[in-house]
């Protein structure tokens, strides 16, 4: 997750590559639109195409290097790189594929897709764009931990490849802590009864920020939860009344009781102002350079990443993640046209003259994550630089691997309710009926059979 991605949760639509798209579009639109996905029930499959090695690539702004860097380092495959809306949660991009589909024509060859949601409809039945990479790239699928490429691993096949680890580490502000005498906490339940006697102590200190569409995956994807459990392709397991979403409930209904944590979300206008005052949170890896150092100016040797927190009676950490953007591939291609796809999605994954030179976020492919770690470690930010990258290199494996990505996006439809109603000053208690109510109502919308079991 890189700077500019994080900006594509607020961001408004840039327009999707241009008028020729449109002119497309305008022709496979036989008829009225309406809501959700259109069907493609009926439809023959469409023969692979082989444009003899030409290909076209569609990116999100912060990917446009990747892209830039793969043409400049391949000048011998004719790459188009068409600049695509980053707007996360917009159903706009399903519903161009769709209608590539009725057109038969239209897909990019390779395309990073805004939202890590949207490999839910690329790679399902109706849609089906995410090719199978599974034997297409097997050396380069090796090279990742089998815990940083669950989210493309659907029904036993590799349907994307990962671009960035996004993990949660536990971050705390090392020098207020040092003044104060105070000792990192260990477990969840530690963190949340330090944070209430930091807040009664010293008034005004931050421990959690609940406002962004990424604080369900800090605690309630940390928790284990079961808000996005994938049963089966039209089926999902939502139980907020599980004893791994009550806990996760407790925790953050016990800070917000004692005013340790903030309503603010960590991409608001006011949030560097209250990001001063952040003494410890759960965070992504990319909070460091992005959130800390970029854009709250926090002084260097402040903050410091650790191991991520464990619940109690469990025997190892458990902790959410924050993005990590995923690449995808077309499955109406062959050929030559194919074999350029593979190149480049190769590339954009695991070259260093993008992984490592230009991409600010933790390489998913494991190969060159101690390259760009020495990079990054060269500026001394930190104030505890070997405890910190240590952290961003285990937090990965303490991912809880059964949350998916789903039709429904879970961020957003918490920062309709639960962000919304404490803003209202109502309490998370009422906050949280809303939002599981809100949350299987979106999920049925979307077609799904809701269970309370797998």
């Amino acid at each position: 997750m890189k700077t500019t991605d994080i900006k594509s949760r607020t961001r408004t639509t840039l327009g999707l590559v241009g008028a020729s798209l449109a002119v497309l579009i305008a022709s496979a639109c036989g008829g009225g639109g309406g809501g959700g996905l259109p069907g493609q029930a009926g439809a023959s499959a469409p023969a692979q195409t082989d444009s003899g090695g030409a290909i076209t690539v569609w990116v999100d702004p912060p990917r446009v290097p990747a892209a830039e860097a793969f043409k400049k380092a391949n000048p011998d495959i004719e790459t188009t790189i068409n600049q695509i809306d980053g707007t996360v949660g917009s159903k706009a991009l399903s519903q161009q594929f769709a209608q590539f589909n009725q057109a038969k024509q239209g897909w990019p060859d390779a395309i990073f897709f805004p939202s890590n949601d949207d490999i839910a409809w690329a790679s399902g039945a109706q849609i089906n764009y995410a090719a199978d990479l599974t034997s297409q790239v097997p050396d380069l699928i090796k090279g990742y931990d089998p815990a940083v490429l669950a989210p493309c691993n659907i029904d036993g096949k590799i349907r994307c490849l990962r671009n960035d680890a996004a993990p949660d580490v536990f971050w705390y502000n090392q020098k207020f802590f040092s003044a104060n005498g105070y000792t990192p906490p260990k477990t969840w339940e530690e963190y949340g009864t330090l944070a209430v006697k930091i807040a009664a102590e010293h008034p005004g200190k931050v421990s959690a920020f609940l406002g962004d569409a990424y604080a369900p995956d800090r605690y309630l994807w940390a928790s284990g939860c079961p808000t996005n459990q994938r049963l089966s392709e039209t089926s999902v397991m939502i139980n907020l009344d599980d004893a791994k979403c009550q806990r996760a409930k407790k925790l953050v209904g016990e800070m917000v009781t004692g005013k340790a944590a903030s309503n603010l979300g960590i991409f608001d206008a006011d949030a560097a102002k209250a990001g001063k005052d952040l003494v410890m949170s759960p965070g992504a890896l990319w909070w460091g350079d992005y959130l800390f150092n970029q854009t709250w100016k926090i002084d260097a040797g402040t903050m410091t990443a650790t191991t991520p927190l464990t619940w109690q009676g469990e025997s190892q950490p458990s902790t959410g993640n924050e993005g990590g953007g995923l690449w995808g591939v077309s499955s109406h291609i062959t050929g030559k046209q194919l074999e350029n796809t593979l190149k480049f999605a190769t590339f954009v994954v695991s070259d260093p003259r993008w992984q490592v030179e230009l991409s600010t976020g933790l390489p998913a492919y494991g190969p060159v994550q101690d390259d760009w770690i020495a990079k990054q470690k060269a500026s001394k930010y930190f104030a505890d630089n070997d405890a910190t990258f240590a952290a961003f290199k285990q937090a990965a494996t303490y991912v809880p691997g059964d949350h998916a990505y789903t039709l429904y996006n879970t961020g957003g439809i918490w920062t309709e309710t639960v962000a919304k109603d404490l803003v209202a000053g109502k309490s998370f208690d009422e906050a949280w009926t809303t939002f599981g109510s809100e949350l299987n109502n979106q999920a049925k919308s979307q077609g799904y059979e809701v269970k309370t079991t797998p």
